[in-house]
């Protein structure tokens, strides 16, 4: 986290390389989020792009104690949020075709089948068990800080990582029909 810290002070100061360097650093990590909450690979892409568009107009004034990782999932996590709410209010009002999620010929060579399974599987949780799961294991974020961005306690959060792994585990050892 030393480095972390550096990158931090040096964005802050305006470095372009400080930037690039926290770009490669968290960029798959936040596309792994982004791609689990979404379930759509294009839209993943666009969520991160948008999050690290801001992220870089922010460094003047950039302040953060925390954790960049953290700092970077919570505004993924909040940005899907925006796109879902958006997207919702669109099928309401009929200006939005339902929603069909399709694999392209590119996401069938990006991913293997057991990360395609995987991805399928994740998607079946329920929308806060997949959101503690994947900010858990794939910004690490601490269960403070995921029941912070929720709004919940810290005990519930630990509940709803507990029952999604669960069922991650039965479902992928075929326990559960689809």
């Amino acid at each position: 986290m030393l480095e972390d810290r550096l990158l931090k002070w040096k964005f802050r100061r305006g470095s372009r390389e400080a930037l690039a360097r926290i770009y490669e650093k968290y960029l798959d990590s936040m596309l792994t989020l982004a791609a689990g909450l979404l379930n759509d690979a294009g839209q993943a892409q666009d969520v991160v792009h948008d999050v690290f568009v801001s992220f870089a107009k922010s460094a003047p004034g950039f302040r953060l104690r925390g954790s960049l990782s953290g700092y970077l999932a919570t505004s993924v996590v909040n940005r899907v949020r925006d796109y879902q709410r958006r997207r919702y209010r669109a099928r309401r009002v009929g200006l939005a075709p339902p929603e069909n999620v399709t694999v392209t010929p590119d996401d069938a060579v990006i991913f293997t089948e057991q990360a395609g399974r995987l991805s399928e599987v994740i998607a079946e949780l329920p929308e806060e068990q997949r959101e503690v799961v994947l900010l858990r294991l794939t910004a690490d974020m601490k269960f403070r800080d995921i029941a912070e961005l929720q709004q919940v306690s810290i005990n519930t959060v630990q509940g709803r990582y507990r029952y999604g792994l669960d069922r991650l585990r039965s479902m992928l050892n075929g326990e559960v029909d689809k």
